[in-house]
């Protein structure tokens, strides 16, 4: 052992520890956000396994949306009939192919949310849509996010890739951003487009 390594040898192990960089931004797991009821936990989680599964690079939008329909009649309810749903789901499972191959080796951006909050392994869109979901649960009264705040989210985001395919499916989708699917709610498309920007963000 040398000198300069300290009596008590931790200088050669401190220099072994890799050191993070300054500006490293905040990187987190969504699923695990306190502020997330347990259904959109794991609405959320599963949605990350679908995206791992079908080999995409980042959970998405669309990989929400699609989740989301499965799990939740409310969300189910808010976007139409038996019909629609069903030809909503078939776009959804075709992603593969068709308009969904431009999605591939693309990234679902957002200037809706500073990197600094960005979710680990998600879009920028679908961190964005999760953070306004939470947003939105707490101007309720601090209860935690649902189904039908995330489905208010990604429809506030106009070019995002749920609304892409809500559209495809003949989900009047103006309509749907434009009202309240969440009883006690204030929120709106317009009215989540000039939060962000209040904040200095730039919606999409």
């Amino acid at each position: 052992m040398t000198a300069e390594a300290g009596a008590d040898g931790l200088g050669d192990v401190q220099d072994r520890i890799p050191r993070q960089p300054a500006d490293e931004p905040d990187i987190r797991r969504p699923e695990d956000d306190a502020r997330l009821g347990a259904e959109l936990a794991a609405v959320v989680a599963a949605a990350r396994r679908r995206a791992v599964r079908d080999g995409d690079r980042h959970t998405d939008t669309a990989h929400l949306l699609h989740t989301l329909l499965e799990s939740d009649p409310q969300v189910r309810a808010a976007c139409g009939d038996g019909p629609q749903i069903a030809r909503l789901l078939g776009y959804l499972v075709q992603r593969s192919i068709g308009y969904g191959l431009r999605w591939q080796g693309a990234v679902e951006e957002s200037g809706a949310l500073p990197v600094a909050t960005r979710a680990d392994g998600f879009s920028p869109a679908a961190s964005a849509a999760l953070e306004y979901a939470c947003e939105r649960a707490a101007r309720r009264g601090g209860e935690p996010a649902r189904g039908v705040d995330l489905l208010a989210a990604v429809v506030a985001d106009p070019d995002s890739r749920a609304v892409e395919v809500l559209g495809r499916a003949g989900v009047d989708v103006v309509e749907l951003a434009a009202r309240d699917v969440t009883p006690g709610s204030d929120n709106d498309a317009e009215g989540c487009r000039e939060e962000y920007a209040g904040e200095g963000r730039t919606a999409r």
